[in-house]
């Protein structure tokens, strides 16, 4: 087992090749500085290129899941110049990016509030999984300012209607809302959350982990792409790829021969 501390960001990797990034600042509601940013890009950024690495669960310690911007570095940035704002937002915008494209599957495990940022977090995973203690809030609006590079990701997962409503209102909303709108996968009571991300990692290791990599760049490559003779071409050749690729010839002969396949 792989274990790395950076203070604040807490990396494990099992033997089983589950990756857990945990935040680690409880006193401050796991909020994130730029120095945190930085810290979960490089993570992000080194499980990327890891073939060890089958899932990477996001997770924090403390109440909170995380409650965003850090007050201390926001009360740094109102002084910054328009060019140093840039250079920071363009930062945290990295850190998500990264994260949203992370080639493995990855998974948020939420146990209470989630504000500002930390909805980017939670939108730029695949699977997100909640306590009945969770909350939501796009608060920017209240500062007088705007979820402008959460929103690429937040928009993806709640849709443009629910996003234009979130993004004005700043309201707080709770994790049955938040289910309905597609930002939560499942709930369950805060007790039971551990089990219920076990579980969610159990049902993913059934499957091809190669496949699974495929399946979600294949999710995000054909989003809202016009149906056409590219597309159809793009398409069949993947799924031909596969088939005959180790892992597909391994998962349709174990199939057909009615045994379980050796991944």
């Amino acid at each position: 087992m792989m274990k790395s501390n950076n203070d604040k960001v807490l990396l494990e990797i099992n033997e089983q090749g589950i990756a857990t990034v945990t935040l680690n600042n409880p006193e401050k509601h796991n909020a994130f500085d730029d120095v945190i940013i930085k810290q979960l890009t490089d993570i992000f950024n080194d499980i990327s290129e890891r073939d060890d690495v089958s899932i990477m669960i996001l997770a924090s310690n403390g109440k909170s899941f995380s409650a965003g911007a850090d007050l201390g570095w926001m009360k740094r940035m109102a002084g910054y110049s328009y060019e140093d704002n840039l250079k920071d937002a363009n930062a945290l915008a990295q850190m998500l990016k990264a994260l949203n494209f992370l080639p493995q599957t990855t998974i948020a495990k939420i146990q209470g509030a989630a504000f500002g940022g930390a909805v980017g977090l939670a939108s730029c995973c695949d699977i997100v999984i909640a306590s009945t203690k969770a909350s939501f809030c796009l608060s920017e609006v209240k500062l007088g300012l705007i979820p402008a590079t959460i929103s690429p990701y937040v928009v993806d997962a709640i849709g443009l209607k629910a996003s234009r409503r979130y993004f004005q209102t700043a309201e707080r909303f709770f994790a049955e809302q938040a289910l309905k709108l597609g930002l939560v996968d499942e709930i369950v009571a805060p007790d039971e959350l551990t089990n219920e991300v076990s579980t969610m990692v159990a049902k993913l290791l059934a499957n091809g982990s190669q496949a699974r990599r495929q399946a979600k760049k294949l999710s995000q490559d054909v989003a809202f792409q016009t149906i056409n003779e590219n597309l159809l071409k793009d398409t069949s050749e993947r799924i031909a790829a596969i088939r005959v690729s180790t892992e597909g010839q391994e998962g349709l002969t174990a199939f057909f021969e009615k045994r379980s396949p050796n991944w």
